[in-house]
């Protein structure tokens, strides 16, 4: 079953799915290879900077299954330096789908074909896409693996040798590895990971993300590690979410901050996109001139968040890749939720709490198409979020005083 939300979008993936169960019909049938005979391994994960990190429980699973194997990753460019640095992935390669792109530099639907049909010399023996979409199945295809399997449920499906279905009511890690399973014909463990939660998903054993050295030291260097006082926690607060419909107000990332100052004398560090200026000034100006702050928004790359944010005590921050980075490198974390639900999207971790409201509206999951009402302001589920709930979650995660003192893991030394 389709799950687009649009009718007619659904109605013309519908469309074009028939035409494809007809290409469908004219190929010929084939056999799944043997785990101990695939050799070779093609995974798509196109999308943002979230999608990628949620997919460590995945790629885990697939390698257990695979250990022989050499296993390729195609991502957009916005991961293609993070990508690298996941544990059992032999090779990455940049695909940039114009869809998602945010970079001028996005080719269009003729070199995203020649790029998929140059895969078929690669000759490999399993393919998975990870999103499901009928434009990345259509690329998937194009490769001509032996065996290819994906989610079917925003079209596709007839393309695909395993059409796996896509369970809303579980982690999208969860139903990444659920994915794995099936693609190896292990129809007993997919059919059990079904309606779990975050909770669920953060137990997940998952591929490990490891942070370069020259990352860390360019994380010291902006922090001025060397200057800040030892015994002090830092305090992130991240700015902006990627989409509005997500952000939670500068002002109370402000006083969550002012707290934080107040109450346990900690050194503030910003982050964020150079497009979020205007908010981190306004953070800025409300913690006054008493405060210690590392303003890092607009500088250094992915891999020098991770360093940063593998460095902090405590980060607050809204739905968006970054906390899903400071989840994979084991920092706490306070995640405010809006209209996305973080039973499918949470972060993947058990240092974690989880502050947003009930709604009769929310999650709408509505954050790529919102609806009107919510356009052009904070919507009704965020501004519904008060920052005394902020605080009691971060004071809970603070609750070890000895969190806050120079033997933390995570103080600057």
């Amino acid at each position: 079953m389709l799950q687009i939300g649009n009718p007619r979008e659904r109605a013309a993936v519908a469309a074009a799915d028939v035409v494809l169960s007809l290409v469908g019909l004219a190929r010929p049938r084939r056999s799944r290879p043997a785990a101990g005979d695939i050799r070779r391994i093609l995974v798509l994960r196109l999308e943002r900077i979230g999608d990628l990190l949620m997919s460590l429980p995945a790629f885990h699973a697939l390698r257990q299954r695979a250990p022989q194997a050499t296993i390729d990753l195609a991502v957009g460019r916005w991961n293609y330096a993070l990508a690298r640095q996941i544990s059992g992935i032999d090779g990455v390669e940049i695909m940039d789908a114009p869809w998602l792109s945010r970079d001028a530099r996005a080719g269009g639907w003729r070199a995203l074909i020649r790029q998929a049909g140059s895969w078929r010399a690669r000759k490999y023996d399993l393919a998975i896409n990870l999103e499901g979409d009928i434009r990345s199945n259509v690329l998937l295809n194009l490769a001509g693996a032996r065996w290819q399997a994906g989610f079917g449920m925003a079209g596709g499906g007839p393309l695909l040798d395993d059409d796996v279905e896509f369970d809303p009511g579980s982690h999208t890690a969860v139903n990444g590895v659920r994915l794995v399973s099936a693609s190896f014909g292990d129809v007993t463990s997919a059919a059990a990971c079904r309606c779990e939660g975050r909770d669920e998903a953060a137990r997940l054993p998952s591929a490990v993300l490891t942070i370069p050295p020259s990352a860390k030291a360019e994380a010291r260097r902006l922090l001025g590690a060397d200057a800040l006082p030892p015994a002090r926690p830092l305090v992130g607060l991240h700015i902006g979410a990627g989409r509005a419909v997500k952000e939670w107000p500068a002002v109370r990332m402000a006083q969550v901050g002012t707290w934080a100052v107040h109450e346990h004398d900690a050194v503030i560090v910003l982050t964020g996109s150079a497009d979020r200026r205007a908010a981190a000034d306004e953070i800025r100006r409300a913690l006054g001139r008493s405060a210690t702050v590392v303003d890092l928004v607009g500088r250094g790359d992915l891999l020098t968040l991770a360093a940063v944010l593998d460095r902090l005590t405590l980060l607050i921050t809204p739905d968006t890749g970054p906390m899903h980075l400071a989840a994979a490198v084991g920092t706490a974390l306070v995640a405010v939720f809006g209209p996305s639900s973080p039973e499918r999207w949470g972060p993947l971790s058990r240092n974690c709490r989880i502050v947003r409201v009930d709604l009769p509206c929310s999650p709408c999951n509505r954050v790529r198409t919102p609806p009107a009402r919510c356009v052009g302001h904070t919507p009704d589920c965020l501004e519904a979020v008060g920052t005394d709930a902020v605080l009691r979650a971060a004071r809970e995660l603070l609750a070890d005083g000895r969190r806050l003192v120079a033997a933390s893991p995570n103080t600057v030394s």
